[in-house]
């Protein structure tokens, strides 16, 4: 089994961050932003216009914000390259696909760290199964992460992690 990239790349992303999640103006945004609507920082090459500035600007969310790789994995498995700027009909399915993946690739991200550690067989294959379930084979659509065994297996993260923490503790 290969696991997907779980490292961002904005070069290879649509700004999908910058669009899909809605900003509160408070400490960690400094601005109100409604869910699907385009940053006004956000440049049309879908890069940050104040991006050697965000801390200081009050975009803190920003600073600390990870897609773990899911955003240009909408963008260019999902959605074959294209960008809701080439297609605007596509925001509102490539903005729903990041909402969707983006938790599967932070539950991954700990299941691969959970690989890391000494645990017993019955825990190590936990960890595979888990893993397993949400890499379906050659995944194309949304349609195949939203999956009742895909959203099972991420729904089951929390319990696994507190089942290993004792081993995570032990590494320490």
């Amino acid at each position: 089994m290969t696991l997907p990239e779980l490292t961002e790349d904005c070069s290879r992303c649509a700004g999908l961050c910058c669009v899909a999640y809605p900003f509160e103006a408070h400490e960690d945004f400094g601005l109100l932003k409604q869910t699907d609507t385009p940053c006004p920082n956000l440049a049309p090459d879908f890069r940050c216009s104040i991006h050697s500035s965000l801390a200081a600007c009050g975009f803190g969310g920003c600073v600390a914000y990870s897609c773990a790789g899911a955003g240009q994995r909408v963008t260019q498995v999902l959605f074959d390259g294209e960008t809701w700027q080439d297609d605007p009909d596509l925001l509102t399915h490539m903005t729903h696909a990041l909402r969707v993946l983006r938790p599967i690739h932070e539950a991954l991200l700990v299941l691969q760290e959970a690989a890391a550690l000494l645990l017993p067989q019955d825990l190590r294959n936990r960890c595979n199964e888990l893993t397993a379930a949400m890499c379906p084979d050659e995944a194309s659509s949304i349609w195949e992460f939203e999956e009742e065994a895909v959203q099972d297996a991420l729904a089951a993260v929390p319990e696994f992690v507190e089942t290993i923490a004792p081993f995570a503790q032990d590494r320490g």
